[in-house]
């Protein structure tokens, strides 16, 4: 048992990619019939169990994360052996290991809803699923710039084929705008990447951040123009404005649990904006041009969505604004750059991810009950179900405006706590009230058209609508209600144990801010305690292989330090490589430099 938990203490990063992609490949090979025929293959049962079992693995991989993390210690997991900035590393600390928990408390139980009926209405639902979490896990643990690029492409590929999930004209329309869009954040991304890297020769984020102070000045302006352009992909995936109009129509078109899930989608773009813009570009100059902006837009953003709610004329669409506007409480929040707000953040971004959750998963229940009139916010026949489904609304509707005494609230209050040294703490407060006031209009409107002014069912059996009533269900989707109210039940959870969860959020962010531990957990250091990297950067330099030929390598002493024993003394070392090596080690008192090395005999 020792050694199982030391195996998995070391290779800890890796399982949460691994069990949803292996997963993914499993569904795949397991093949899918044509359209239409999935309900009655005989092969559906095991999908389903693969797939619940995988979801269920990873859940318990990510609460094993959690407490590993909750340590403060930083896990790094060297691909290939390579240590950084070299090679590719995962990094497990306490800010990944509580957006790797989120993606799982989320994803079982939408999967669990998906898996009664909503899987059979298109092909390879699961296989697209799990590559969707393998590309969130992917970017919560990536320690490398280009990777977090590799893993977004992973995801934005899977949310693809989800979003036409049952296909029809309405999702391939916007389906086509939501991959236009991506498509071009893609290229933005990769050139904003191509600008850190020529300028600062390393994509490693620990790496960027360490080296970005030292660059000339004109290196250093190049470097922090590639960081906005991040900033603005990462605007994108966030859906924060002026780049993020484009999340409300595309959420209410997906079906039910697809919008359920992409609500966690929004938070890596956060995520990421915290990570990369607030960790790896936190000079004084990155911060002062973040902290301008993200206040503006953080404000913006809330107040539109908000007022974009207020006019919605679909309820899919109102959450959609909805959840606009909490992006922006939540980068009001990141803009104050400090451990308070950061911690506060941090804990309404899960209330937030979640009950956008069940309302989406609402808006399906609420729907097949309303027959023609769909999730149109016009007067309609009272529901079959309407006083359960009206309390269920009551109560998320109270959760997602901030009334006490749930986490919204708290979440809110914490935020507003943080704002006593900001310079804009008035705008800051009056934003985040006068939305929070707005917010509870928004509902109060959309719950007077739903369930208020409902008329009472046709009586006359010879009219139409008569038997159109009488054929809608007088029950909630299979498993629609219960994982409401699982969600809901999650977040009054999270409301008790509030004391807890945010002085956990308040140790992550205080390791988020503390970048010396981040670097040195990551980068190496040789025998004189340098850190090991890639400057001087010479893009002219090729180190020697084992068949580059026998040419004398200037950075030979660095490759004990960089590799694993085992890599070290294995057959891809040559053996010239190796006596060199042990040249340059001999000297303990000067670094060797390229002039005083000496050609060696072969």
């Amino acid at each position: 048992m020792i050694d199982f938990i030391n195996f998995w203490n070391m290779h800890a990063p890796i399982f949460s990619i691994l069990i949803p992609a292996f997963t993914a490949f499993i569904l795949i090979i397991l093949g899918n019939p044509g359209y239409g025929a999935l309900e009655t293959d005989r092969r559906q049962p095991w999908r389903r169990a693969i797939s619940l079992i995988s979801v269920l693995m990873g859940l318990a991989t990510a609460i094993s994360y959690f407490f590993i993390a909750h340590t403060g210690q930083i896990t790094v997991y060297q691909l290939g052996e390579w240590s950084a900035p070299f090679g590719i590393v995962l990094v497990l600390d306490q800010l990944s290991a509580f957006m790797l928990l989120l993606t799982y408390v989320l994803a079982v139980p939408v999967l669990w809803f998906a898996s009664k009926e909503w899987d059979t209405r298109g092909r390879y639902f699961h296989a697209m699923f799990h590559f969707l979490l393998m590309g969130i896990c992917g970017a919560f643990l990536t320690g490398d710039l280009f990777n977090l690029f590799v893993f977004f492409e992973v995801l934005l590929m899977a949310s693809y084929v989800l979003l036409l999930h049952t296909q029809g004209k309405a999702r391939f329309q916007l389906g086509i705008h939501y991959v236009t869009i991506n498509l071009l954040a893609s290229a933005i991304f990769l050139i904003g990447l191509g600008m850190i890297y020529g300028s600062v020769g390393s994509l490693n984020m620990a790496d960027v951040s360490r080296l970005l102070p030292t660059l000339e000045p004109d290196q250093h302006k190049l470097a922090i123009a590639g960081g906005m352009l991040l900033f603005v992909v990462f605007g994108i995936k966030a859906a924060i404005l002026p780049v993020g109009l484009w999340l409300p129509k595309t959420y209410a078109v997906a079906t039910t649990p697809v919008a359920a899930i992409f609500t966690i989608m929004t938070k890596v773009g956060i995520y990421a904006i915290l990570r990369v813009n607030g960790t790896v570009f936190d000079d004084v100059l990155a911060q002062n041009i973040l902290k301008h902006w993200l206040l503006i837009i953080g404000l913006v953003t809330s107040l539109y969505g908000v007022i974009g709610a207020i006019g919605a004329d679909r309820l899919r669409r109102f959450v959609g604004f909805m959840v606009l506007s909490s992006i922006g409480t939540i980068i009001i929040a990141i803009s104050m750059f400090n451990t308070q707000a950061w911690a506060a953040a941090l804990y309404y971004l899960v209330h937030s991810t979640l009950i956008a959750a069940a309302f989406y998963l609402l808006c399906g229940w609420i729907t097949s009950q309303r027959g023609s009139f769909k999730d149109h916010l016009k007067v309609a026949p009272r529901m079959k179900q309407g006083k359960t489904v009206a309390m269920v609304y009551f109560i998320i509707a109270m959760m997602m405006a901030g009334l006490p005494p749930f986490s919204g609230f708290l979440g809110k209050v914490f935020i507003l706590q943080a704002t006593h040294d900001q310079s804009y703490q008035a705008w800051m407060i009056a934003i985040i009230l006068i939305v929070s006031l707005l917010s509870i209009i928004a509902l109060t409107r959309v719950g007077f058209v739903l369930f208020w002014r409902s008329t009472a069912p046709e009586e006359n059996e010879k009219e139409p609508a008569f038997i159109a009533y009488q054929k809608l269900p007088d029950h909630a989707p299979a498993r629609n209600d219960l994982t409401i109210y699982a969600l809901l039940t999650g977040l009054i959870i999270y409301v008790i144990c509030a004391p807890s969860i945010y002085s956990y959020s308040l140790s992550t962010a205080a390791q988020i801010q503390d970048h010396a531990l981040y670097t040195n957990s990551i980068l190496s250091k040789d025998r004189f305690g340098q850190v090991i990297s890639v400057q001087p950067y010479d893009p002219s330099y090729v180190p020697e292989t084992k068949y580059g030929g026998e040419t004398i390598d200037p950075y030979a002493h660095y490759i004990p330090d960089v590799i694993s024993d085992d890599t070290l003394e294995g057959e891809h070392i040559s053996e010239y490589k190796k006596r060199q090596i042990e040249q340059e080690q001999q000297d303990q008192d000067i670094v060797p430099n390229e002039s005083e090395l000496k050609p060696m005999e072969p």
